[in-house]
């Protein structure tokens, strides 16, 4: 055994399955160990922002880490801005990036750099092997550290010698802790706190936005507490039979006047919220004046068990209002973000996960698709686009029974447009829909709001995807996708009843302009 299989039979143990790799020759012997342990599925993946969040996507879903297998200090970067996203989500993720051999470090080679302060920006746990008698033990690490609380991402740096070496050292298995609940003492102070308020809201994240978590947070609507979720959260469970809280707003000054008359704000699972981007004359924290802000609970406790607790102490109802299945009608005429919401609403089967990174278009379909089949709906926690195609892939490898679809911007989906051949390679049951308006859209609004005045020649060209015109179907195609293109609702909704009963990848171009 040498330490590429330490590394992997240790992850195994622990029951990490799957890893989302772009390897190079420093991580070779990891890739020649993974034969050598079939507990382990590995993923190629043609850009490691695919990689990383296809890890995201498969840790939402299962609640473990999957691996990522990256290459050196350039590999981690390029999966940067899915890890961050990761980070946001709180999701358990275990990087493995390689290293120049120890001895070779000293030549600053062409691929050389300080990977520990490149990862430590997204990671909550960093270690490196500096031998091979090393890496089973920091593997076990990184693995208990992806847990948190609360999770996050943990990146163990594997130089080439630590890998080729012989050891006979392979890691523990890890017991993972319960997350800690708030005392029966602090609950029943804000359950007070909570019934002497005139409008009170509890704002809720993470895990608690979950089926269990939300089915107590009806209970304590039905007790006369408003419930928020965050604007983004990782993985909501949505549709018949769940509770619908309402959701915070993403333009600061519409969350401030939403909230307007709220006198207490009880956090769970989540932080102070705060604006996307500082505006001109725009608040950044979205409590309105004379509202209290209290953390029942932070980002590292249990907060299903905290609702549930505060529920219970509030003697709130046994169960709060649940969504009623209410399908819309076939749409009719243009081609919109609101049809399109009703077409999927209509098709899409029982318990479908959806990877939301459209951007402009997101808001509508969410909103159309409220009262669909119950389903979970994943969330662009950490703001860098480009997530909806990679998540889309892990929570298909996750869960491969159920049907995922993949929602994009045209812009946002260009980022990991990779990730489309892997979807095809690993013949996986996903519909990725691609909302082709040609343009950034979101900047356009942006760019009015930041009071940045009229945009000339120079600046509407940043904000154009219309020169030269992305050709979808032919893009899908070439990596061995099918692909349709719609411009009516009619055509969509067609498109949209055949995939949800066909498996296996496919594309759905809404020509929107």
């Amino acid at each position: 055994m040498n330490g590429a299989d330490a590394l992997i039979q240790t992850l195994a143990d622990n029951g990490v399955e799957a890893c989302f790799a772009n390897p190079g020759t420093s991580e070779m012997q990891f890739v020649a160990a993974l034969d050598r342990e079939p507990r382990m599925r590995a993923v190629l993946c043609l850009f490691e922002g695919v990689a990383t969040g296809a890890a995201d996507g498969y840790g939402r879903m299962t609640g473990k880490p999957a691996a990522t297998l990256l290459h050196l200090g350039p590999g981690y970067a390029n999966g940067g801005a899915n890890l961050h996203n990761a980070r946001r989500a709180g999701t358990p993720v275990v990087n493995v990036i390689g290293d120049h051999a120890t001895y070779h470090r000293q030549y600053d080679a062409p691929l050389n750099s300080d990977i520990a302060a490149w990862a430590k920006a997204n990671s909550n746990w960093v270690g490196s092997a500096e031998t091979a008698d090393q890496v089973g033990d920091l593997t076990a690490q990184a693995v208990a550290a992806s847990f948190g609380p609360p999770g996050g991402c943990a990146s163990l740096i594997l130089p080439a010698d630590s890998a080729w070496t012989e050891t006979d050292k392979r890691g523990p298995q890890i017991t993972v802790p319960p997350r800690p609940v708030p005392t029966k003492a602090v609950i029943i102070e804000a359950a007070a706190r909570l019934k002497a308020a005139k409008q009170p809201v509890i704002l809720i994240g993470g895990t608690a936005c979950g089926e269990a978590g939300l089915a107590a947070a009806g209970r304590l609507k039905a007790a006369g507490v408003r419930v928020l979720i965050d604007t983004f959260v990782a993985r909501q469970a949505r549709g018949a039979g769940r509770f619908l809280p309402d959701r915070m707003l993403y333009f600061g000054e519409m969350a401030i006047k939403d909230l307007a008359g709220s006198d207490l704000m009880v956090l769970v699972e989540t932080a102070l919220p705060v604006s996307f981007f500082a505006y001109p004359d725009m608040p950044s924290v979205l409590v309105p004046e004379g509202c209290a802000v209290e953390t029942l609970a932070d980002k590292a406790k249990d907060g299903v068990a905290t609702l549930i607790a505060l529920a219970d102490a509030m003697d709130a109802p046994a169960s709060g209002d649940l969504t009623v299945l209410d399908l819309p009608d076939a749409p009719k005429g243009e081609l919109n973000a609101y049809t399109i919401g009703d077409s999927i609403a209509r098709h899409m089967p029982d318990h479908a996960v959806i990877s939301d990174d459209a951007v402009t278009a997101g808001l509508p379909i969410y909103t159309q698709t409220a009262r669909a089949r119950a389903h979970e709906w994943l969330m662009l926690t950490g703001g860098a686009i480009g997530q909806g195609i990679p998540v889309a892939i892990g929570a298909a490898i996750a869960c491969p029974e159920r049907k995922v679809l993949s929602l994009n911007g045209d812009g946002a989906a260009m980022y990991t447009v990779q990730g489309l051949w892997t979807m095809v390679r690993e013949d996986l049951d996903v519909t990725v829909v691609v909302f082709a308006n040609h343009a950034y859209r979101i900047l356009n609004i942006e760019f009015a709001r930041t009071g940045s005045g009229r945009p000339g020649p120079a600046a509407r060209a940043l904000l154009d995807l219309g020169s030269p015109r992305i050709d979808w179907v032919a893009l899908a195609s070439g990596m061995g996708m099918k692909a349709v293109s719609c411009d009516t609702a009619e055509a969509f909704d067609a498109a949209m009843a055949e995939a949800m009963t066909q498996k296996g990848p496919r594309m759905i171009v809404a020509a929107l302009a």
